[in-house]
């Protein structure tokens, strides 16, 4: 008992720092000046309902995505499969799988896709259509693994290849998610976790290779001489979480989730999120709500509702749909939907 109240002491201690941290540091002016920034929005509805305040719950398979320390409470296998149809028609889709280990430990695959449709490419200087299209997206690739170092402490880190193209230059890199997650013996649950540690990116491709006349005040000078368009390293979009949650039931049938998360980007002021949930007959019919980036400067994400169901299999798992509703500021709605299996 002595030594789990130690490493409760620490880990206050330590989340306590985090989140004078958070609220201490100087505005940012770095806005939008990240590579990757995919790797920023939300996967699963669950956690999108909630107004993305989803650090100390990490209770479905996006727990890869928000903090992978929650994986190691996993005791059963999961499956999730997440669409969203972004701004600007373009599709996210986050798949997610977890398979629980022995003593206490779990492995998880994960991607992620933003894909678009092929556009137009048109004559350098005019509107002039050629004929020809060009593709853009982006991609990552994951492998995480949890464990529970005590019955109430777990630790989890995710490894991914991250991957951005458009036409035929690209972008590459790997980068790591680390979190923790505890359960305090006040009934409360605490988090954190820091998403996107990696080397920066640059993009590469045989577009950038032009001819240039470097010497066009000359005469006799070679006009048809190759140049190389030598782009910037860009920063990946670092984020540390730090959250709190806890459970209460308000009667027989009905319990509630909440949940705070303060955030610390590389590339925005810092902001909050919070959300809530209530779930009637231990969680078959749930609503939620909450919202996103209170406190940011220029606030785009705003308001989140969501519901989700669950139906048991006679194979002995669950089937559960999650739905979520997202109020923007000026890219307009979002609708996110997720279906998860446990077997």
């Amino acid at each position: 008992m002595e030594g789990l109240m130690e490493i409760f002491k620490n880990k206050l201690k330590l989340t306590l720092i985090l989140m004078l941290m958070v609220t201490q540091m100087p505005a940012v002016t770095k806005t939008g000046t990240t590579a990757a920034k995919f790797l920023s929005i939300g996967a699963g509805s669950k956690a999108i309902s909630m107004g993305g305040a989803f650090t100390a719950i990490a209770d479905d398979a996006s727990a890869m995505y928000w903090n992978p320390a929650g994986i190691a409470r996993f005791k059963s296998s999961e499956f999730l499969v997440n669409h969203t149809k972004w701004v600007a028609d373009i599709s996210f889709n986050y798949l997610g799988y977890v398979q629980p280990l022995r003593n206490g430990a779990a492995f998880g695959l994960n991607v992620t896709a933003v894909t678009m449709s092929e556009m137009d490419v048109t004559a350098y200087g005019s509107d002039e259509f050629t004929g020809e299209t060009f593709s853009a997206g982006q991609y990552a690739l994951g492998v995480s693994y949890g464990m529970q170092l005590t019955d109430r402490f777990s630790i989890g880190a995710n490894g991914k290849y991250i991957n951005e193209h458009i036409s035929n230059e690209k972008a590459s890199s790997i980068a790591i998610d680390i979190g923790t997650l505890f359960d305090t013996p006040y009934g409360f649950r605490l988090g954190t976790s820091i998403s996107n540690f990696g080397p920066k990116m640059k993009m590469t491709g045989k577009d950038l290779l032009v001819r240039v006349d470097v010497a066009g005040n000359m005469a006799g000078d070679n006009q048809s001489i190759n140049g190389l368009i030598d782009t910037d390293y860009f920063d990946l979009p670092l984020l540390l979480r730090v959250g709190v949650s806890g459970d209460f039931m308000v009667s027989k049938i009905a319990a509630v989730t909440w949940a705070v998360d303060a955030l610390h980007p590389n590339d925005n002021s810092e902001y909050i999120n919070a959300g809530a949930q209530i779930g009637f007959f231990g969680d078959q019919l749930v609503f939620r709500g909450g919202s996103k980036s209170i406190f940011m400067d220029d606030r785009e994400e705003r308001f989140t509702l969501g519901a989700g169901l669950n139906y048991p299999l006679q194979t002995g798992g669950t089937f559960y749909f999650d739905y979520a509703y997202e109020l923007m500021t000026h890219l307009g709605d979002m609708h996110k939907f997720t279906l998860r299996i446990t077997f």
